[in-house]
């Protein structure tokens, strides 16, 4: 107790470089597992984007690019199902149930989704989680939509409003479907997941509103009403992809054959869990160089530390001399170097900690409503201790630098005169 008594004091008399120690350790301990905590939170969000679902079918095309598409809403098909193929897959016997998918719209930036009444059935996100409402129900009307929640919040929607959708990407006035506005009829709870930057409308509304549209544009001499298109049939077409539920586990092999080999159509069915960790393979190069930055940067730190302890044992060599001086033997000056790099790591951690948690209070909000990441502000994870279990193991070794070149000098030197 002695001994940490005089490394306290010891820190105390040089508090100025100590705490620039301490603080360079906690900046490197805060982006280590910074960056664990937000890579393992995207992980586990994109694992929860998508639950319960068996297959998803689409035009033959590479696996993510079919996920991107149907399920995170990022790019464009290379084409579309045709009503009857997609009818003929939902009427095997093996398929419990179907939800098809039509993309290609947006509104102010987000994509607009058109589907059936299935899709707030029977879509689960997370561990088996169903679509819940916020306010309002499923669309009733041809004109009604349901919105994601950041939808509604960036945008500031509420229930009843009028809202355009724009044909593709692009939001701009020569390519929305002003003559048929949709009305707000619900909006859906958050669910961390792109459906919450989502318009949903029916898939007659799809067709409604491309009912007088041709190559991308109105077609002239050929408007019809919103009011007109009530009364013509709007069977949808073709469909962008299609989400299947099995009857049982042991058919999804046969049904995913079955579609590969389509004979009317080039078709791709893929398990989205499949599909997920490929893409997850793809970004995880760069994930992997990010963490290894990080791990650098601890690195940097902790000679940060050695740097300042080996600095500072030259001008403390006359200190370590009057403890030798009065008794202190050579291991009590050993444990007493040892034990200020130890308590400088472990302050840095508690510091590094500390202020991981506080940013990611601070951006939680925005994070979550940017990304739909929901990022979790709790007691670090088994991963997250064995990093921190690292840093303080490597701040022990460093420390053993230092303290063995103080348990190195002798009497003589410490009070010899230098020139």
């Amino acid at each position: 107790m002695a001994i940490l008594g005089l490394a306290w004091k010891s820190l105390v008399n040089r508090r100025f470089t100590a705490a620039l120690t301490v603080i360079s350790i906690a900046l490197s301990v805060t982006l280590l597992v910074g960056v664990e905590r937000i890579r393992s939170e995207t992980r586990s969000g994109f694992a929860n984007t998508i639950s319960g679902t068996d297959l998803i079918v689409g035009a033959r095309s590479g696996p993510v690019q079919l996920l991107l598409y149907s399920v995170f809403r990022i790019g464009d098909a290379t084409n579309n199902i045709s009503w009857q193929s997609y009818q003929a897959i939902a009427q095997q016997s093996k398929v419990a149930w179907a939800v098809p998918l039509v993309l290609g719209d947006s509104h102010r930036g987000f994509r607009v989704l058109g589907t059936n009444h299935d899709y707030f059935e029977h879509y689960r996100y997370a561990r088996q989680q169903p679509l819940a409402f916020d306010a309002g129900e499923p669309f009733d009307d041809l004109y009604d939509a349901v919105i994601g929640a950041e939808v509604a919040e960036s945008l500031g929607y509420r229930l009843g409003d009028s809202i355009t959708v724009a044909h593709g990407a692009s939001d701009v006035s020569f390519t929305r479907h002003d003559d048929k506005p949709f009305r707000v009829a619900g909006i859906l709870q958050r669910t961390g997941t792109p459906v919450d930057r989502t318009v949903h409308v029916g898939l007659e509304a799809i067709e409604a509103i491309h009912i007088d549209w041709r190559g991308g544009a109105p077609m002239p001499g050929a408007r019809v009403s919103a009011e007109q298109a009530r009364q013509l049939d709007l069977t949808p077409k073709t469909v962008t992809a299609v989400l299947l539920g099995l009857t049982s586990k042991v058919a999804t092999f046969r049904v995913q054959r079955f579609i590969n080999d389509y004979p009317q159509e080039a078709l791709s069915a893929i398990l989205p869990g499949v599909a997920l960790t490929q893409l997850w393979d793809l970004i995880g190069i760069a994930e992997n160089a990010l963490l290894i930055v990080s791990a650098f940067v601890v690195v940097v730190g902790l000679f940060g530390m050695l740097s300042a302890l080996l600095t500072g044992l030259n001008e403390r060599r006359r200190e370590m001399a009057i403890l030798r001086s009065v008794g202190a033997r050579p291991w009590h000056v050993f444990t007493l170097i040892m034990g200020e790099a130890t308590f400088l790591t472990v302050l840095g951690i508690a510091l590094g900690l500390a202020l991981l948690h506080g940013l990611l209070f601070a951006a939680q909000p925005l994070i979550e409503g940017r990304f739909g990441l929901a990022i979790t502000i709790g007691m670090p994870s088994t991963y997250e201790l064995l990093l921190l279990g690292a840093v303080l193991l490597a701040g022990f070794v460093i420390g053993i630098v230092p303290a063995y070149r103080a348990y190195r000098l002798s009497l003589a030197d410490g009070l010899s005169m230098r020139v």
